[in-house]
This record gives C-alpha cells, sequence and structure tokens, in this order.
C-alpha cells in the first residue's frame, strides 16, 4: 500500500519535473522526486536527425553536473558518426539499440543490444547508431555537459 506521503511527495516531483522539463532539464538530482513513464516530455534535439527525441529526466544535461536523459529513435533512423566529452552509460529500455564504433559509418559494424543490456562509451569515442528492426530507446547517464560533435561536420543537423 502506498502512504500518502509516498504519494504527496512522487506528486510533487512530478510537478517539479514538468517545471524543470520546459527549461530542458529534468528532476533535481539531490532531492526526492520521480518520473513516471506517462509523464516523460519527448522533445526534438537540435543535434539529432529530426524525428529523433530526447527528455531530461534528472538534472540540467547542459551545466556540469550528473543527468540522466532517455533518447527516441524512429525505426530507420541514422545517427551518423560522432563523439560526447563525457563518457556515457547507455541502458536499453526498448527496441535494440544498434550501435558501431569507428569515424566511418559502416552497417556491418554495428552491434545488436536489447532491452535490459547496458553499453559504457568512454568520452571522445567516434560511434554511430541506426535503428535497424524498429524504434529505440535508450536511457543515457553521464556528468554534463553534454556534448555532441559529428566527425564530419556535413552530418551535423545544426549545420543544415
Amino acid at each position: 500500500m502506498i502512504s500518502s506521503m509516498t504519494l504527496l511527495r512522487a506528486t510533487v516531483g512530478l510537478i517539479a519535473c514538468t517545471a524543470c522539463a520546459a527549461q530542458g532539464a529534468g528532476l533535481p538530482n539531490k532531492s526526492f522526486g520521480a518520473v513516471l513513464q506517462e509523464d516523460i516530455q519527448w522533445a526534438p534535439f537540435p543535434a539529432f536527425p529530426a524525428q529523433a527525441r530526447l527528455a531530461a529526466l534528472v538534472g540540467e544535461p547542459a551545466k556540469a553536473g550528473p543527468y540522466l536523459v532517455r533518447v527516441k529513435v524512429p525505426s530507420g533512423v541514422t545517427l551518423m558518426p560522432h563523439t560526447h566529452p563525457e563518457d556515457r552509460i547507455y541502458t536499453v529500455i526498448s527496441g535494440v539499440f544498434y550501435i558501431g564504433l569507428g569515424k566511418t559509418f559502416d552497417e556491418s559494424k554495428l552491434v545488436a543490444y536489447a532491452p535490459g543490456s547496458v553499453v559504457v562509451l568512454p568520452a571522445n569515442t567516434a560511434h554511430f547508431h541506426r535503428a535497424l528492426s524498429g524504434e529505440y530507446v535508450t536511457q543515457v547517464t553521464g556528468v554534463g555537459p553534454l556534448g555532441i560533435d559529428y566527425v564530419d561536420p556535413h552530418d551535423d543537423p545544426r549545420a543544415h
């Protein structure tokens, strides 16, 4: 049975999350809070292909400090080779996450990770993703600021 205090804390956390998400941030990481699946607010992210979405769940990814985001990529979408300045831990939430290492996109290098898989990606490791078998959702944890740099500047959606 859920206590009224637990319910109150969860409600306050959701209200805080809604306010933070509108500002590009998630729940603060220094106080109790919760985000329910149905309350996740997906938004376009300028550094991703137009169809991909990002949701900030914990922290402020653009600032220094820990963050937790989710990334949703629909079937057929590719993120071309890129790097991140921060170490990252990916957890596959749903679908199959295909990721390959290298500075040149090569479909034969894609490795499939099923839901529940955890992938550690050290900072500045060139890699690429493709949603080969349908939409996937990954949860990404790191210490910001979050960054993304495409190996080939022409692949960067912010350049168009």
